[in-house]
């Protein structure tokens, strides 16, 4: 086991099976704690500044931060409420450290290590991607490593092959934005209000596939990079055209036929990575798999090839601190805690 400071006292710390595990997610606009006692979630609770950061047509990093100071504290004491525990009763502390906003991770950070300190118990700093690809355990606390996954948020966009606990390979990701990323871009060209994921999909409600929109995928050499910069600007210059030429633009059938350019591509890619490898199961995770035509599409398709799929609820998918809790399990387990001199990191390279 990897001890982390000498100020803890850790030394005779023994590792325990079914750990109480609370966990701290504070990256972007929502400040979230949850608890879980081995894959078991005990408390989930969220406090978002979505509503707020909405006036402003997306996140203000310092009206994001303050709103993390003020609400951390609260959502921790009604995750121990919830879970009906007392502080002593936590195992270990587990909180995102990177990637997202610099100031909202510092905040999360700064109460987990007080927490730890406080109680004398590991401290584990989660890296947010891994997070989402760790959510799939709370939805399935059979499921083992080797299986596929996708990731879709706004900030990653890939296809891994997840080795063990500790290991995943990419096998192909996006060359330039990410899938999230062009739902927000195509949100505001629609004057569709934020956050956009979720407006968009409701705008495709009822459209039909019409305009003619590049796929996401690049379709040479192994055929698993994608590209989202290409096909937000096909939105933004099919629009433009129409109404350069006086002409109305159906946004229900522009936010139709973007979803399925831009999500198609990773339910297919995600399918053929299974059989290409023999593996029986593939999980998704990240914000995007939020969304109903992903998961119908993934879903069909994996009913088709007769390969398990473990989706998380959807409330797993967007950013939320169970999904920092299953990952920080994982690393409890293999004793990587964290020293109090770990810092905050805006970015964390997924390879």
């Amino acid at each position: 086991m990897r001890l982390f400071c000498d100020m803890y006292n850790l030394k005779d710390y023994k590792i325990k099976p079914q750990p109480v595990i609370l966990a701290i997610e504070s990256s972007c606009d929502e400040t979230a704690c949850a608890i879980i006692r081995g894959r078991q979630v005990l408390a989930d609770r969220i406090s978002s500044s979505a509503s707020t950061q909405a006036l402003y047509g997306g996140v203000v990093p310092e009206i994001a931060s303050r709103a993390h100071t003020d609400a951390v504290g609260e959502v921790v004491r009604l995750a121990l409420s919830d879970a009906g525990l007392e502080s002593r009763d936590i195992d270990a502390v587990a909180v995102t450290y990177g990637a997202g906003l610099l100031g909202a991770l510092l905040v999360g950070l700064s109460f987990a290590k007080s927490f730890a300190y406080a109680l004398n118990i590991p401290l584990i700093a989660v890296n947010h991607i891994r997070g989402h690809i760790a959510a799939a355990y709370l939805e399935d606390t059979s499921l083992e490593p080797p299986f596929i996954t996708l990731l879709a948020s706004g900030g990653h966009t890939a296809i891994l092959r997840t080795l063990s606990y500790s290991e995943s390979e990419v096998l192909g990701s996006t060359c330039d934005d990410a899938a999230g990323e062009a739902f927000d871009k195509v949100a505001r060209v629609l004057s569709l209000p934020y956050p956009g994921g979720p407006n968009v999909q409701k705008m495709a409600e009822g459209g039909n596939f019409t305009v003619p929109l590049p796929s996401a995928l690049i379709r040479h050499g192994d055929g698993m990079t994608f590209s989202y910069s290409g096909l937000k600007t096909a939105v933004i210059n099919y629009c433009h055209t129409l109404a350069q030429k006086g002409q109305e633009v159906n946004a229900h059938d522009v936010a139709a036929s973007f979803q399925k350019a831009a999500l198609d591509p990773l339910a297919l890619k995600a399918v053929e990575s299974a059989e290409k490898y023999g593996i029986k199961t593939i999980t998704a995770g990240g914000g995007v798999v939020a969304n109903d035509y992903l998961r119908n599409t993934l879903s069909a398709l994996c009913a088709e090839r007769g390969i398990k799929l473990v989706l998380p609820a959807k409330r797993r998918c967007t950013d939320n601190a169970c999904m920092i809790a299953a990952e920080g399990l994982n690393m409890y387990l293999a004793g990587n805690f964290a020293p109090m001199s770990v810092n905050a990191r805006a970015a964390i390279p997924l390879r």
